[in-house]
């Protein structure tokens, strides 16, 4: 009986304890979530498939005048994507090319960012004049996106002019015939 008694005993305590630990539960609880945003900076050009333009010069007809440059072309469109970082709250795209054409300005003008972006986008530079030092071309970008493909992003505008034209870095007696010339175009998405 003795026993029975103890084991009684030792059963009752145990469902005491183990009902004074439920007790411990409050009206409110709570628990951590890790969260992690990576930093972000990519840059293309779209189309990808039909990204190589060409531009070119027109002969005169009649003496005395001028080779005339062919139509500008606006078939290419800058993407980004972009998380800035703490450090740095802000980004800009710059553009330069990595050989000059003698005689020969390229410009390129970026319009004002349009399609299914978000976020920060940045601000267009005016005309630039390529050169090989890199220029800014898009400014101000924060967390960022323009959506991807042709008609999302900045729409690019390339134009050729033979030297000699208002703000060119080329000369008009440097221009040389030449069946094709090869030129690339760099842009780099980078902090401020």
């Amino acid at each position: 009986m003795k026993k029975l008694n103890l084991s009684l005993a030792v059963c009752f305590l145990a469902a005491a304890f183990s009902s004074g630990l439920q007790a411990q539960d409050t009206n409110t609880d709570n628990h951590t979530i890790t969260i992690s945003i990576p930093e972000v900076a990519l840059v293309d050009i779209e189309p990808a498939a039909t990204k190589n333009i060409t531009l070119g010069f027109t002969a005169p007809t009649e003496a005395g005048n001028p080779v005339t440059a062919s139509t500008s072309n606006n078939t290419l469109w800058l993407n980004y994507s972009s998380i800035k970082s703490v450090a740095d709250p802000t980004r800009n795209v710059s553009v330069k090319v990595n050989a000059l054409i003698p005689g020969i300005d390229i410009h390129v003008t970026a319009a004002a960012a349009t399609g299914s972006g978000a976020g920060t986008l940045g601000t267009p530079a005016a005309q630039i004049t390529l050169s090989a030092a890199d220029q800014t071309i898009i400014s101000g970008i924060g967390s960022a996106y323009t959506g991807n493909g042709a008609n999302n992003g900045h729409n690019l505008t390339y134009a050729l002019a033979a030297g000699s034209g208002p703000g060119g870095v080329a000369v008009y007696a440097d221009l040389q015939a030449t069946a094709t010339t090869v030129a690339t175009v760099t842009y780099t998405i980078s902090d401020n």
